[in-house]
C-alpha cells in the first residue's frame, strides 16, 4: 500500500505541491528517497530514522521507499523532513492515512524528534489554503503562517506533539498570526536644513513612487533626505504587506510571526554582489530589489556599484519584478520598489568648488557619471542637484513641514490614484500607468501640452522619457488635488528631468 503526505516546492514566492509518496515493500532493509532531491532531502532519511527511533518506534525490516512527485521539479532544502516522516508512520500504521493527506507538511526534523523552524512557511500556507488543506508546520513558524486565515494552521513543537495531536491523544490549538507592527520613526524631514526642492521631489516621488537620482558633495544631505523618505509613505495595505511578508519569509526576515506595515528600506553596499542585489545564489533566494517590493531600494554612491549590476536594474523598473534564471531554474520575484540613488558629483566630490576640485574638471564628472548608462538614467524620474549647505546654516531653525505633514498629502495622493486604478489590476500609482491608460489620467490641458511639445522637441526627449514626465506631472496634480494636468504641473515635472541630463 501506498501512503501520501503533501508538502510544496518552491519557484519564488509561489510554492508548487508536491506528493510525497512512500511505499514499504518485501526486500532487503533500505531506506531510499527518489524525485530530484538535493543533498539536503536526501539526508533527511538519517533525521527521520534517528527520530522516529527516538520516539521508540522501529521501522519495519521491509525496503522503505520514497518518491517525491512530480519527479522533475528540483526538491531543495530540509523541509522535506516532517512530510517524508509523516508519509512513513501513515505507512506503519501509527497515523491514520487520510490525516496525513489531509494537510501541507513542512520543518526539519532534529535528532531527537523536534521540529527546526524553516524558510517559506507564509506562501506555504497560502499553497495550502488555495489547495483546501490545512498545515502542519514547526512552532516557532505558526504564527507566520497563520496569518493566511483561510488555512488551519497546526504549529507543532516536536513530532510527537504532531503524532499525539493527529492521533487525538493530546489536540494542538490552531495557531494565531503574529503582531502587526509599525516600527516607530524617529526621524523627521525638518531634520534636513535647506534643501527645500530636494524635500518637495522626495514628496513626489513618494506619492507617485516615481525613481529619483540626487547629485551633490559630499556631506549635502542626500543620504539624510533618503534616509527619511519611509517617514512619509503611508502603511502598507494588507495585500501590500502580504506580498512583501512572502518574500520576506523566504528570505528568513521575519521575526516571531510578525508582519510590519511599514514600506521596506534596503539599503545594499555598492561591494554587494549580483546574487546578493538582484537574486539568486543557493536556492535562488530574493535579492535586495525583491525585499524592497513596495519599500525603497536605496543606492548611495551609485556609479560606485558595478556597471553590469545596475544594468539588471533596468527590466525591474520597466515590469516591476526581475527574472533570477540559472540553470536549473527560471525564478520570478515582485520588485516593484521606488529606487533613490545618490551620487557625487565626480570622484573627489568637489566638482562645483575651485578651491577643492581635482586638476581633471570638468571631465572627471563627466566620466564619473557616465557609469550610469544612458537607458538607466532615462528611467529615473526626478534628477536633480543638492547644493552644499553652510555650516553657518545648521544653526538658523529648522525650516519646511515636518514629516507628519507631507505624509498626510502622500496618503491623500495616494488615495487618489488607488481610486483612479480600482478597474486596473495591473496599476496602483501613477509609475504604472502606460499605454492608453496614461493618456486618458494624465491629458494635459492645452497650455501644458503646448509647454510638453517645446520640451520634447527643445532637448530630444525619447519616448520613454515623455511619458514619465507625463506620469510626473500627473502626480503633481494629485498632490493639489487637481483632476486636470495644467501647465505648471508639466513645467515643474520638466525641471526635474533637466535638472540632471536631458534625456
Amino acid at each position: 500500500m501506498i501512503t501520501k503526505s503533501y508538502t510544496v516546492a518552491f519557484e519564488g514566492i509561489d510554492a508548487t505541491v508536491v506528493e510525497v509518496q512512500c511505499a514499504v515493500t518485501p526486500g532487503l532493509p533500505a531506506f531510499s528517497i527518489v524525485g530530484l532531491p538535493d543533498k539536503a532531502v536526501s539526508e533527511a532519511r538519517d533525521r527521520v530514522r534517528t527520530a522516529l527511533n527516538s520516539m521508540q518506534v522501529a521501522l519495519p525490516s521491509s525496503r522503505v521507499t520514497i518518491n517525491l512527485s512530480p519527479a522533475d521539479l528540483p526538491k531543495e532544502g530540509s523541509h522535506f523532513d516532517l512530510p517524508i516522516a509523516l508519509a512513513l508512520l501513515a505507512a506503519i500504521d501509527v497515523l491514520p492515512h487520510d490525516t496525513v493527506a489531509g494537510a501541507v507538511a513542512l520543518g526539519e526534523l532534529s535528532l531527537d524528534g523536534t521540529l527546526i523552524p524553516v524558510l517559506g512557511c507564509l506562501p506555504a500556507a497560502v499553497t495550502a489554503a488555495q489547495d483546501n488543506r490545512s498545515l502542519f508546520c514547526p512552532e516557532a513558524c505558526g504564527a507566520e503562517a497563520a496569518w493566511i486565515d483561510r488555512t488551519e494552521v497546526i504549529a507543532a513543537p516536536s513530532l510527537t506533539a504532531l503524532v499525539q495531536h493527529l492521533t487525538g491523544q493530546a489536540p494542538i490549538a490552531a495557531a494565531r498570526p503574529g503582531e502587526a507592527f509599525t516600527p516607530d520613526q524617529t526621524r523627521d524631514l525638518r531634520d534636513v536644513k535647506g534643501q527645500e526642492r530636494a524635500k518637495r521631489a522626495l514628496e513626489i516621488a513618494a506619492a507617485g513612487r516615481h525613481h529619483m537620482l540626487l547629485c551633490g558633495t559630499p556631506g549635502s544631505g542626500k543620504s539624510m533626505l533618503a534616509a527619511r523618505l519611509p517617514t512619509i509613505l503611508p502603511d502598507l495595505t494588507a495585500e501590500e504587506a502580504l506580498e512583501t511578508s512572502m518574500v520576506h519569509s523566504l528570505a528568513g526576515l521575519l521575526r516571531d510571526g510578525g508582519i510590519s506595515r511599514r514600506s521596506p528600506f534596503r539599503t545594499p553596499h555598492h561591494t554587494a554582489s549580483m546574487a546578493a542585489v538582484t537574486g539568486g545564489g543557493r536556492g535562488s533566494r530574493p535579492g535586495e530589489i525583491s525585499l524592497a517590493h513596495n519599500g525603497v531600494l536605496f543606492l548611495d554612491e551609485m556609479p560606485e556599484f558595478p556597471r553590469s549590476l545596475l544594468e539588471t536594474l533596468r527590466q525591474p523598473i520597466e515590469t516591476g519584478e526581475i527574472l533570477v534564471s540559472r540553470a536549473n531554474a527560471h525564478i520570478r520575484y515582485p520588485s516593484k520598489f521606488l529606487l533613490i540613488a545618490a551620487a557625487n558629483p565626480c570622484k573627489c566630490g568637489y566638482l562645483p568648488d575651485p578651491s577643492r576640485a581635482c586638476a581633471r574638471v570638468p571631465a572627471c564628472g563627466q566620466d564619473y557619471l557616465n557609469k550610469i548608462s544612458g537607458p538607466l538614467m532615462d528611467r529615473i524620474d526626478l534628477r536633480l542637484e543638492t547644493p552644499p549647505i553652510h555650516f553657518t546654516d545648521l544653526d538658523l531653525p529648522a525650516t519646511g513641514d515636518t514629516s507628519a505633514t507631507v505624509a498626510k498629502r502622500v496618503a491623500q495622493a495616494r488615495d487618489l490614484q488607488r481610486q483612479r486604478f480600482r478597474d486596473h489590476p495591473n496599476a496602483r500609482l501613477n509609475a504604472d500607468a502606460e499605454g492608453r491608460l496614461l493618456e486618458e489620467i494624465a491629458t494635459p490641458d492645452a497650455e501644458g501640452r503646448d509647454l510638453l511639445r517645446k520640451g520634447a522637441e527643445k532637448f530630444n526627449f525619447t519616448a520613454r522619457g515623455y511619458h514619465r514626465i507625463l506620469r510626473v506631472a500627473r502626480t503633481i496634480a494629485d498632490l493639489e488635488a487637481d483632476p486636470q494636468v495644467r501647465a505648471h504641473h508639466i513645467a515643474e515635472a520638466l525641471g526635474y528631468r533637466l535638472a540632471i541630463g536631458s534625456a
